[in-house]
């Protein structure tokens, strides 16, 4: 018997679309159909079904209560039409809604079957604000190491600008024909499209994975950056704190050309760095002083070994970081990342 008082609140919502059966589609919100036996025999209590979490049709429009639920005669999650006849089902024993596999039409569904998203907040209402860390530092300061890290072993999200225009261009998204087009002409895209995808991805993260703590790699690169993440978020929001990993210049060159063993980027090389790092000074490090006046910068020297800037990130991140993450054990990823053991060999 599932007691209220033995399961966590429901507080998914689940948005429904691409049905065969347009009547299908649209949102569903945690159910509040009361306690009720089912045809298993097991007492529901709010907002579940046969001890799994259920979900009504936003709108209310369907006779059957809840709309999306789970028997447990036929071990299947189901989702109805608006006249209570099943549509499509899924046979499993997940604890909630499968959103990664193709759904099975029903006797009474039409193919095709709907595609399922899981959001953890009600996206009928403003998402969460962000917690977010910028990280600046030099070419080959560390950045990219240490927010991976940070994102695999401390559950943070790791956002990099140049990542998310390359997915933009690639998925041919809202903007994509204006980034070809300042891309092509070899001018920079505009600050308010670079901050308007890393606040399109930041809600998309929260509302899909439920996570808000944010590293924003590279950003912001210059003062324009700044003023357009302003322009975004308000002046009044509260600026976020930067952690920047400081490293002498002669140690950012052995560590470029060290990599240019295997990164394959075109720009590992001697005189490219040369025009990244002034480019960098000329541009970035105002950025940096601005946030040293204004107490919201964190040094952390990247010269030292792996393991101690590590430490020292973490250490910055771990008042909002999740206790089971500091304490879950080293990945493989993780150790190869530290230098705690080699890479896999590229050779046959």
């Amino acid at each position: 018997m599932a007691e209220t008082n033995q399961c966590p609140p429901n507080t998914f919502y689940i948005e429904v679309s691409g049905a065969g059966l347009p009547e299908v589609d649209g949102l569903f919100v945690p159910s509040t159909a009361p306690p009720t036996k089912s045809e298993s025999g097991t007492v529901s209590s709010l907002g579940y079904w046969n001890g799994k979490m259920a979900w009504d049709r936003a709108d209310g429009k369907s006779a059957r209560s809840p709309a999306i639920s789970y028997s447990n005669s036929y071990r299947s999650w189901r989702i109805c039409r608006l006249d209570g006849h099943l549509a499509y089902d899924m046979t499993c024993d997940d604890d909630l809604p499968p959103t990664d596999r193709e759904w099975h039409v029903y006797k009474k569904g039409v193919a095709p079957a709907p595609k399922l998203v899981l959001h953890h907040f009600d996206p009928r209402q403003p998402c969460p604000k962000p917690n977010v860390v910028f990280v600046l530092g030099g070419p080959g300061a560390g950045k990219g190491t240490m927010c991976e890290l940070a994102e695999s072993q401390l559950g943070w999200t790791h956002l990099s600008t140049g990542d998310l225009l390359r997915d933009e261009q690639q998925s041919g998204g809202p903007t994509a024909a204006i980034i070809d087009k300042f891309i092509t002409a070899g001018q920079l895209v505009p600050n308010e499209i670079i901050v308007t995808l890393l606040k399109d991805a930041m809600e998309r993260v929260t509302r899909t994975t439920g996570k808000i703590n944010f590293l924003l790699d590279g950003f912001p690169r210059s003062l324009a950056n700044l003023e357009a993440w302003y322009e975004i978020f308000g002046r009044d929001s509260e600026l976020p704190k930067m952690l920047y990993f400081e490293c002498p210049y002669a140690v950012l060159e052995k560590r470029v050309l060290a990599r240019a063993k295997y990164s394959g980027r075109s720009d590992d090389n001697v005189d490219s760095l040369k025009l990244r790092f002034d480019t960098y000074k000329a541009e970035t490090l105002p950025t940096v002083e601005l946030f040293k006046s204004l107490q919201k910068c964190i040094e952390i020297d990247t010269s030292l070994d792996r393991q101690t800037v590590y430490a020292l990130v973490a250490s910055q991140l771990a008042e909002y970081t999740d206790p089971q993450c500091t304490a879950k054990p080293l990945s493989e990823r993780a150790e190869m990342l530290l230098g705690l053991r080699p890479f896999p060999s590229k050779e046959k």
